[in-house]
């Protein structure tokens, strides 16, 4: 799309914001790119670039600075990808060591978040469901009653449900008792294909509490079964391009609190091959809107099985980046699979 002139100033534009964080003149371009042209033909490409919606025009300033689409381009068609240094290498294998499987999840997230100085996020291998041990049910009120769920294992799970009516101690009491004669040891997937029959013949609204145990139950345990380790968020903090908008910000940590949403993100990575990179909007992801998500699925015995990335805001060193999570994905790839 664009001819070579074009590309040598945008990339040049934007590798001196992301190195400076200050808008780009002409000036700055007609220094660094290496280019012998004349301030009025690097305005007249400037303008073409804005045009099409490369860059754009803060209104305090006279230079330009990169959008979304222009560090999309940047990422895809001109970034040179810096093969790491020595030392940064040997710092990640260091961290990741295959006789410490326990700690090696922490440990990339953490070495991640080390080397970018922004936030490091690894989503660990799925667990197996967890067998269930007991199920209880306490009555609050406004029709509200809150689900108590034991596992196998000694974790106990909490969940509020919502009913249609009030439901008396007894009641609930024989719901659970239900409950626990049929899922004694088996996970919340067997107990509903164990009484999907018997709910069909139970009076409607005992089998809608039920049900809805089963449901909120399983959610429950889902939420549990994902190991999601995040580290270094309040590096974030002391990122100007964030920390000037506290509210963006404050959104931005509720998402790390929550943690759906980017767990959703991260699970579509582990679908594609090597690393991805989601500038701004492109995550569908409000709070991160102003921020990159670099990410790369990893591998136990040659089957993915979760993502590592990083987070950070969308002036960052992707050239560095890149390589750092890449290099990471595959190390930990090796370190979870079997010698």
């Amino acid at each position: 799309m664009l001819d070579y002139r074009a590309q040598t100033l945008l990339r040049t534009l934007i590798e001196r914001y992301i190195a400076e964080g200050q808008p780009v003149g002409s000036r700055t371009l007609s220094k660094y790119s290496g280019l012998e042209l004349s301030p009025a033909t690097i305005r007249n490409v400037m303008s073409d670039l804005e045009e099409m919606g490369f860059i754009a025009s803060p209104h305090t300033s006279a230079g330009r600075v990169p959008t979304p689409l222009g560090y999309r381009l940047f990422v895809d068609s001109l970034l040179t990808v810096r093969p790491l240094q020595g030392s940064e290498l040997s710092e990640i294998k260091e961290a990741i060591q295959p006789d410490q499987p326990q700690l090696v999840i922490s440990h990339a997230s953490q070495l991640l978040s080390q080397l970018t100085a922004f936030a490091g996020v690894v989503v660990a291998p799925r667990r197996q469901q967890p067998r269930i041990r007991q199920i209880e049910f306490l009555s609050l009120s406004d029709k509200r009653v809150l689900l108590i769920i034991v596992t196998a294992d000694g974790d106990v799970q909490n969940r509020i449900l919502f009913t249609q009516r009030n439901y008396s101690p007894t009641e609930l009491i024989e719901a659970a008792n239900y409950l626990n004669q049929n899922c004694l040891g088996l996970d919340f997937d067997q107990v509903r294909a164990r009484v999907v029959e018997e709910l069909r013949q139970l009076r409607a609204d005992m089998s809608d509490l039920m049900t809805a145990a089963l449901d909120a139950g399983n959610q429950a345990i889902a939420d549990t079964s994902t190991q999601y380790v995040i580290s270094g968020e309040k590096n974030l903090l002391g990122v100007e391009d964030l920390s000037s908008n506290m509210t963006r910000l404050r959104r931005l940590f509720d998402l790390f609190e929550q943690r759906t949403g980017l767990a959703q993100l991260l699970e579509l990575s582990s679908r594609a091959e090597g690393v991805q990179v989601f500038i701004g909007g492109e995550s569908g992801i409000a709070p991160l809107d102003e921020c990159s998500v670099v990410a790369a699925p990893y591998e136990v015995d040659g089957q993915i099985v979760g993502t590592i990335g990083v987070i950070g805001p969308t002036r960052m060193a992707y050239e560095r980046v890149i390589p750092i999570v890449d290099i990471t994905a595959k190390l930990l790839s090796s370190a979870l699979s079997t010698p």
